[in-house]
Order: structure tokens, then sequence, then C-alpha cells
């Protein structure tokens, strides 16, 4: 749970230690706006991420789905600055499926805490094999972390690229070729 009050006497702090008057005009509000703000970028903290995933569909035979490009933010844990991409999921079916939405659904509960790409990537392709038990899971992240973009190396526009593979995918280097070829990589 969010505690907002913590959350306003933290960044009146903040504001003090960084030679800022929390009480002038422009941040009178400002303590109550990141309060509010937390609540939204940490909303994934206490959400079962698999949940979504538990909506599904039969087939009537096996196939494979590709999802591309769910847009995603999410926050450093190591500097609490955004990084932000596109989550891609593949994942080998034997007999359901889930809705389309369900799968970017639980791309925003993950991103939706305090993260590192790498463990966001592993953490979706988990649980998209343990709710759907597929044949195979593949989940590709691409992201700009800001952390490297506007402080320390300051290099904007470069790009981090974590893949996942589990099941049928993860040995069977010419299925993992050909979901990357139909992502465009």
């Amino acid at each position: 749970m969010i505690d907002k009050e913590k959350i306003h006497k933290a960044v009146e702090l903040f504001l003090e230690a960084i030679g800022e008057d929390s009480s002038r005009s422009g941040l009178l509000d400002t303590p109550e706006r990141v309060a509010r703000m937390c609540d939204e970028l940490f909303s994934g903290m206490e959400k079962d991420a698999a949940e979504p995933l538990e909506r599904v569909f039969s087939v009537e035979r096996p196939g494979l789905v590709i999802e591309k490009d769910i847009r995603f933010y999410s926050l450093c844990e190591h500097h609490l600055l955004p990084f932000f991409g596109t989550v891609s999921i593949a994942y080998m079916y034997e007999d359901k499926v889930t809705g389309l939405s369900k799968l970017a659904r639980t791309v925003e509960i993950f991103a939706r805490r305090l993260q590192i790409q790498e463990n966001m990537t592993s953490q979706i392709a988990d649980a998209v094999m343990k709710a759907l038990k597929p044949k195979g899971v593949m989940v590709v992240v691409q992201a700009e972390h800001l952390c490297m973009s506007m402080r320390g190396v300051k290099n904007p526009g470069a790009r981090t690229m974590t893949f996942c593979a589990l099941g049928s995918f993860e040995k069977d280097l010419e299925l993992q070729n050909h979901v990357l070829k139909n992502l465009g990589l």
C-alpha cells in the first residue's frame, strides 16, 4: 500500500535538501502531486500479474501467437529514473489462448513496479508460461533508460534489448530466429 503521507514528507525533505523552498508557489502542491503520481507509477506492486492471463479461450489446433510492440513505462530501481520501450511476446499454444489485451495488462503490471529490465523480461515469460502452460514462450524487451540518456554516460537514444526463451524456444535457435525475424530484428 502506498503511504502518501510519508511520500509527501519525503518530497518536502528532498526539495529542502536540494536547496529549494517547498513553500514557494510553484512547489506548494508538488509533494501531493508526487504522492498521487506514485499511486499510479507503482500500481503493479500489489497486483497479481498472472490474473489477466486467467481469461482463456479454446482453439481448434496448436499454433504460435506473437504480440509485438506492447508499449511500457517503468522506473529503474537503481536510480528511480524511467525506462520505457516495447515488449513483444511469442508463445506456442496447444489448446488455449488468452485475449491479446491480457498480455498487455500483464506487461503493465510488471512495469508498474520498481524494476530492472532483465528481471521484467523473465517475470513476463514466467507468468505466461505458468498461466497458459504453452509449449514455449519468448519475450523480447527493447527499452531506453533515462539513467543512461540524461545522466551518467549521457547517451540518448541507446536501446537495451533483453530476451527470455522458455520451453520449446529455449534450445530451438531456428524457432527463436523465426520469432526475431517476425519482430524485425
